[in-house]
């Protein structure tokens, strides 16, 4: 059960299961630039869905004088479900992982879930509802996401698996500790997310939507030709543009200055090329906080759909697996309003020795369910190569 928007921040007992200070290192938000370790927890922001988090984290910081002004966690992809915020002990390096010694987890098998059968039916049950929907208020995109629960023969370190998929430095790598049920072993997100929900650093606001993507691929003349591909695609054009408008008719109102470009670029990490458009613009109101920004674009329709509500209604009739935390958001916000918020895509749950990954598709009328099993599959590849498993049977 979530509390009010106004409650004060819940101080932690030491046993806390998912944020406090026997967890030193806990959360990590490594970007390309900067680096964000927070070691311990003081305080937990009182839980809610996403339009209160603007709310909560004022509350909080009018409440607490004590401590960084600084909170840091993750928001789930239920808008309506409760996130996962704190206020570190301090920040500063993070315990290391275990030593990296190169060794594969090599897993006998994987259990796909759903299937890539049952992955490619449930495409053609979303482009039928999208076929049939009437323009301009019916159903336009749908984000389906499949899993992988992967076994490993030893316990998973998440700092050392965050570590793996920096060795891509285009991406943003984070370790968030996740909430558990009391008794159950500590419960982790781990990723590397090329995508950027949404900064503020003063007036100024930055947003680089993901969406429409090809997989990358090891023999250069093949690759390039993906690129030009995804360059060419109506289908993901259509695709992005879906994500850039939704963004910017969100921020519109709150900026006295908003630029985007006509068209989207070409994003690459070493797995996959991606149509990105960077968004920035100046805020009216200075007032307007990160969490604010963060509370009322999430989720976008690069991880969601459009219209918002009926592709979260499709996502949970035709999704087996619940997302949790997977494509929601990790970041942080401090007392001032500034703070960042990164897409969590490219991630596993890892609780022990039992990993859960996620990828998804955005579905639109052209999609074809080949070619969406396709794209999931490399979205997997960057957690699977970090985990060292080249060759994965799934049952």
């Amino acid at each position: 059960m979530s509390e009010g928007p106004l409650s004060i921040a819940t101080d932690l007992p030491a046993s806390a299961p998912w944020c406090g200070p026997a967890s030193p290192g806990a959360f990590r938000l490594h970007t390309p630039s900067e680096r964000l370790d927070a070691v311990g927890c003081l305080a937990r922001l009182p839980s809610g869905p996403t339009d209160t988090l603007g709310a909560r984290v004022d509350a909080f910081f009018a409440a607490r004088r004590s401590g960084p002004g600084l909170l840091v966690g993750a928001l789930p992809f239920d808008p309506h479900a409760d996130d996962a915020l704190y206020q570190p002990e301090r920040v500063g390096a993070a315990a290391p992982g275990s030593r990296d010694d190169g060794a594969c987890l090599r897993p006998s098998a994987a259990v796909a879930e759903p299937s890539e059968a049952d992955y490619a039916a449930a495409v053609s049950r979303c482009v039928a509802r999208l076929d049939t929907a009437d323009a301009p208020h019916g159903l336009h995109k749908v984000v389906l996401a499949r899993s992988l629960r992967v076994e490993a023969a030893a316990p998973v370190d998440p700092q050392r698996l965050a570590a793996r998929l920096g060795e891509d430095a285009s991406v943003t790598t984070y370790v968030m500790p996740l909430p558990v049920a009391a008794g159950e072993a500590p419960a982790w997100l781990v990723g590397a997310t090329p995508e950027l929900l949404v900064s503020r650093r003063g007036t100024a606001v930055v947003s680089h939507p993901l969406a429409g993507s090809a997989r990358r691929w090891r023999e250069p003349a093949r690759d390039a030709a993906a690129a030009r591909a995804l360059l060419a695609s109506g289908k993901d054009h259509e695709e992005h543009h879906h994500v850039v408008e939704a963004i910017l008719d969100t921020l519109a109102p709150l900026c006295s200055r908003l630029h985007a470009p006509v068209a989207p670029s070409l994003h690459a990490t070493r797995t996959m090329w991606h149509l990105g458009t960077r968004i920035e613009g100046t805020l009216k109101d200075p007032a307007v906080s990160s969490a604010h920004l963060a509370g009322l674009l999430h989720p976008t329709p690069a991880v969601c759909g459009t219209p918002r509500l009926p592709a979260l209604e499709a996502i949970r009739a035709l999704e087996p697996v619940d997302r949790g935390f997977y494509a929601g958001a990790v970041g942080w916000t401090d007392a001032d309003g500034d703070g960042e918020w990164h897409v969590s895509i490219r991630c596993a749950r890892v609780q022990g020795r039992v990993l859960r990954l996620f990828a998804g598709a955005g579905i639109v009328a052209g999609s074809e369910p080949a070619l969406e099993v396709d794209e999931t599959a490399g979205k997997f590849r960057a957690m699977l190569d970090a985990l060292g498993i080249d060759d994965l049977r799934t049952a």
